[in-house]
This record gives C-alpha cells, sequence and structure tokens, in this order.
C-alpha cells in the first residue's frame, strides 16, 4: 500500500511542477517549482521540478522574442509560442501521470540547471 501512495504524490507533485507554467503571467509560478525543489526528497520530483524551472526560462524568453514580432507577423509568431508553450506543457503532464518513474525532459529548450 506503501509504494501506491509514493506513486500517487510522486504523480502530483511532478504535475504541480510542470502545471504551473499555466500560472506564467505570474513571477511568482516559477517558485512552486523552486519550492519542490528544495522540499521534496524524491529524484524524480526534483528532476521534473529542474526541467519545470527551465521549461519556465525558455517560454519567457521565448515570449520576449516572439511577442514583439507577432505585431509583424499579424499574431503568427505569438500563436506559435502559445501553442508550444501549452502543448509541450500538457505533453509533460500526460508523461507524470502515465510514467511517474521517469522524469520528463522537453524537447528544444536550454537547460540551465
Amino acid at each position: 500500500m506503501q509504494g501506491t501512495s509514493d506513486a500517487d504524490k510522486r504523480k502530483l507533485l511532478s504535475v504541480l511542477a510542470h502545471g504551473s507554467i499555466f500560472l506564467s503571467g505570474l513571477i511568482i509560478s516559477v517558485g512552486i517549482p523552486i519550492a519542490l525543489l528544495f522540499v521534496s526528497d524524491d529524484s524524480v520530483v526534483k528532476e521534473n521540478a529542474k526541467e519545470a524551472i527551465n521549461f519556465h526560462f525558455n517560454v519567457w524568453l521565448y515570449g520576449i522574442i516572439l511577442i514583439p514580432l507577432s505585431f509583424i507577423t499579424f499574431g503568427l509568431a505569438g500563436g506559435i509560442w502559445w501553442l508550444a508553450h501549452w502543448g509541450l506543457t500538457l505533453w509533460a503532464i500526460a508523461h507524470c501521470l502515465g510514467d511517474p518513474d521517469q522524469p520528463f525532459r522537453y524537447p528544444f529548450i536550454f537547460r540551465l540547471l
């Protein structure tokens, strides 16, 4: 019974780390995975938290670049950024729910941590 509880806790914390990007308009959203990185003892949760922090930085960087370009491209650049931002996050959440024993790695991002 303990194994099921640990797996559920791992799923919840991993989904929380990746799902915090939905609050990316708030700078505080990156605080959720940072807190999980320091509070959790689970190595998979820590890896997911690091990956979520890296993804936050990438979303902000690409947003700074693509949002001004959306004025030139009539919203196309901003739309692509939005789809990638939400699509990759949903993929990460689905992965964490489906395979909680393996951390998710976002493709095509810069990793600072």
